[in-house]
């Protein structure tokens, strides 16, 4: 059954859709009679709502609805959008309304306005008239854990959402036996995710009562069950539709404008109400990567043999849990199938503060903790006087590796070759001579980073994907899945998947990229890199029920038996001999009208996947450092990967170009500030926030190590985040080879490398050498 169009780089299904615009977006959907919803946001940092006098916004023509929290049930339900759980203590935290009656952040939502168009909606929000008792606040997680600090929530004393970690052999012993203990800090910035289209949604009561949600969601089953909690409802009553998405990152693996947009329409008496955020409205009220402290503690031995390493965690939540600790813990676990230390102990908190919302993106906690796990490695090396490259491989973990707490093996380990892959492309040793002894304003430095990450979520939660794919008369099929097409190219990979397994040329698979939650396979959503590996399986298991009884149908109408057959580019052939003796299509029109025996050709399955696969990789970075500016600029970058096998390899990467320059705003550029007088953004908007342009963007070279991980459909392992997570302290490190000055803290603002430079004396030594 060698097809061979897993491994091909096919266009993409939704490519011209998209560029010439013919892709229906959710703004791009309209229903009659369309309402417009606004929301009023607090403009404390914390405040207690005292009184509300609506009279005003109601009286103004055009006005259908105004409410509040007390119109609203006082039910507190979760975001986060993962599979619910039936253990009640590995729920997430519920700890949100609809609109709140105590502001929690500058930006946090007390009310809501309907009208008949958007301009009377923003008049009647002025027309409100709100009374706040404000409280004192605290933006620091430090702060917020101190005694007598303002409590967030009142069942979360020292506002810790959560401090649960993990450990496994004797770490105390590994300090006492070692020859050496190294610390060392690291921080890492606020950053949003920036996706084009903004978060959006429509909500209307359709005739049967049910509550109709259109969004622009990357987990459309997971939202239906939360607007119906969030709203009271039986789950079956809330409906369901993504249609294209304009990207999501992970922000939209949370439930944000959903049961609000619901909670307009039913208080609108059902009439569709479409509420669409601002740019500036995403930066405060969707959600952001967790700022986090990290304290590593390393023993190891002179030669560079690792002994154990204790992590001390701190990560900045905001004002509501959303995925909460288990970002912190996501990042606990990450790290530890990559270097092979005997003993572990990880110390996480997490803590609300009163910033904006902390959440899923790109990488899940991973790009924080190595950066300072593989920032603390290179700064280990240099302690020893090792190379950074052999102390790496000195103490990688081998293949077969299982990990003492999750259990899962590793079947596949590439990274050994992903260094020599990167020390070859970007000529290591060659530079690493021509870098040495430079004087003058710009000096070079080499550096890289290594990452380990997973394929989904096992065994942490459950990972169930559906599938279903309906044969037509004319042998084409059509493939739903309850997996949903962020961009990252999913569809078109299940695709091909679909046509390898059934013989079938590409431009018969149709893919329906839309999921309905009344008519769509269940399946958890975009998120954790797990579509290929998760959904593939049961995209390729569909597949074969399909081919199965396709020959089945073949073996009634030629004589052989279905073993003695195949499918290739649409015929039935007798594999022996390579005889066609039959086409698909008479096989199809057999199935759908044969007097006596017509059954149409369908499958309709799931797969519950409990296995995991870890992905690999590396970043190799050269940079060019301006001492006098403190300006750093990528002169070359190279980012590897060990994921399984490839099953496009165009779409693979464009998945790396995009997330090596997410990570390379974030290490150089990104972060969202805050007014610590107010707690007001400072920046929530693409002027102010620096997001890099093209002009900011190096050229991105990618580079991939097929290896066979026989856990994923077909061989394959994650990618779609992993392009992330290893940039950022690749470049850290380039920049420590440059200057001799270690950087704990990203963002790299020119302005903060000029001042560690001014600490270091640097600038005073260059201006002495200049002379």
């Amino acid at each position: 059954m060698d097809h061979n169009i897993v491994g091909k780089s096919v266009k993409r299904l939704d490519a011209v859709a998209k560029v010439t615009g013919k892709a229906k977006y959710t703004d791009d959907f309209f229903e009659r009679d369309m309402l417009v919803g606004k929301v009023l946001r607090s403009p404390h940092a914390h405040a207690v709502v005292k009184s509300v006098d609506l009279a005003r916004a109601r009286a103004l023509p055009g006005v259908v609805a105004v409410f509040t929290a007390r119109d609203l049930p006082k039910i507190k339900f979760a975001t986060a959008g993962h599979p619910w759980s039936l253990d009640p203590g590995h729920r997430d935290v519920e700890d949100r309304l609809i609109l709140t009656d105590k502001a929690r952040f500058v930006g946090d939502a007390v009310a809501a306005v309907v009208a008949e168009d958007l301009l009377t909606a923003e008049k009647a929000l002025h027309l409100i008239d709100i009374e706040y008792e404000v409280l004192p606040h605290v933006l620091t997680a430090e702060d917020a854990m101190k005694e007598g600090a303002p409590l967030l929530h009142d069942n979360r004393p020292g506002n810790i959402v959560s401090s649960f970690g993990v450990q496994f052999g004797d770490v105390e012993a590994g300090f006492r036996e070692a020859d050496h203990v190294i610390e060392g800090d690291y921080e890492t910035s606020i950053v949003q995710h920036c996706h084009i289209e903004s978060m959006s949604a429509f909500a209307f009561v359709d005739t049967d009562g049910r509550v109709v949600v259109n969004s622009s969601t990357q987990i459309p089953h997971i939202v239906r069950r939360i607007v119906a909690q969030a709203l009271g409802l039986k789950w079956g009553r809330v409906q369901v539709i993504k249609p294209f998405i304009g990207g999501g990152f992970g922000n939209k693996q949370d439930v944000v404008v959903e049961p609000l947009t619901a909670a307009m329409s039913l208080a609108a008496g059902g009439r569709p109400v479409r509420y669409c955020m601002t740019r500036e409205e995403v930066f405060i009220d969707t959600r952001t990567r967790h700022a986090m402290k990290l304290h590593m503690k390393t023993a190891v031995n002179s030669d560079g043999t690792l002994k154990g390493i204790h992590v001390q965690l701190l990560s900045n939540t905001g004002a509501y849990a959303s995925h909460g600790h288990s970002i912190a813990m996501s990042a606990g676990g990450k790290f530890r199938p990559l270097y092979d230390f005997p003993a572990v102990k990880f110390e996480p908190k997490t803590v609300y503060t009163n910033l904006p919302v902390a959440g899923a993106m790109r990488g899940y906690g991973t790009p924080q903790i190595f950066f300072a796990l593989e920032s603390h490695m290179d700064d280990i090396a240099r302690q020893l006087g090792m190379d950074p490259i052999e102390l790496r491989r000195k103490n990688l973990i081998k293949l077969g590796h299982q990990d003492p707490l999750t259990k899962n093996v590793v079947r596949s380990f590439g990274i050994p070759q992903c260094i020599e892959k990167g020390m070859e492309l970007i000529r290591w040793d060659e530079k690493k001579k021509a870098h040495l002894d430079q004087k003058g304003p710009k000096r070079r430095g080499m550096g890289m980073a290594l990452f380990a990450y997973a394929s989904g979520t096992h065994p942490v939660a459950l990972e169930l994907a559906g599938a279903r794919i309906v044969m037509n008369q004319d042998g084409s099929v059509a493939l739903q899945v309850g997996a949903t097409e962020i961009g990252q190219g999913s569809d078109t990979v299940f695709a091909q998947i679909t046509a390898e397994v059934l013989g079938l040329p590409m431009d018969m698979v149709h893919v329906v990229t839309t999921q309905d939650t009344d008519i769509t396979p269940f399946d958890s959503g975009a998120y954790a890199s797990r579509q290929t590996f998760v959904t593939g399986i049961a995209v390729r298991k569909a597949a074969l029920e399909v081919r199965d009884k396709v020959l089945e149908v073949a073996a009634r109408r030629t004589g052989l038996a279905p073993a003695e057959m195949d499918i290739r580019d649409c015929r039935i052939v007798e594999t022996a001999l390579g005889r066609v003796v039959c086409s698909l299509e008479e096989v199809a029109m057999d199935a759908y009208y044969d007097r006596l025996l017509a059954a149409p050709i369908t499958s309709d399955t799931s797969a519950n996947v409990r296995i995991n696969a870890m992905s690999y990789g590396a970043t190799f970075v050269e940079v060019e450092v301006d001492m006098e500016t403190g300006k750093v600029e990528v002169a070359e970058i190279w980012n590897i990967h060990d994921s399984g096998t490839i099953i496009n390899p165009r779409l693979a990467e464009g998945q790396v170009h995009g997330g090596v320059s997410m990570a390379l705003g974030a290490a150089l550029l990104e972060q969202m500030l805050f007014d610590p007088q107010t707690g007001k953004a400072l920046n929530n908007n693409l002027l102010d926030y620096k997001l890099p342009t093209i002009l900011d963007t190096p050229r991105i070279n990618a580079a991939f190590v097929e290896t066979f991980d026989a856990a994923g459909s077909f061989g394959s392992k994650s990618l779609g985040e992993c392009p992330v997570i290893s940039p950022a302290p690749a470049v850290r490190n380039a920049v420590l080879d440059a200057t001799g000055v270690a950087f704990h803290k990203i963002p790299l603002y020119p302005q903060v490398v000029f001042e560690k430079f001014r600490e270091a004396g640097l600038l005073a030594q260059r201006s002495a050498e200049h002379v």
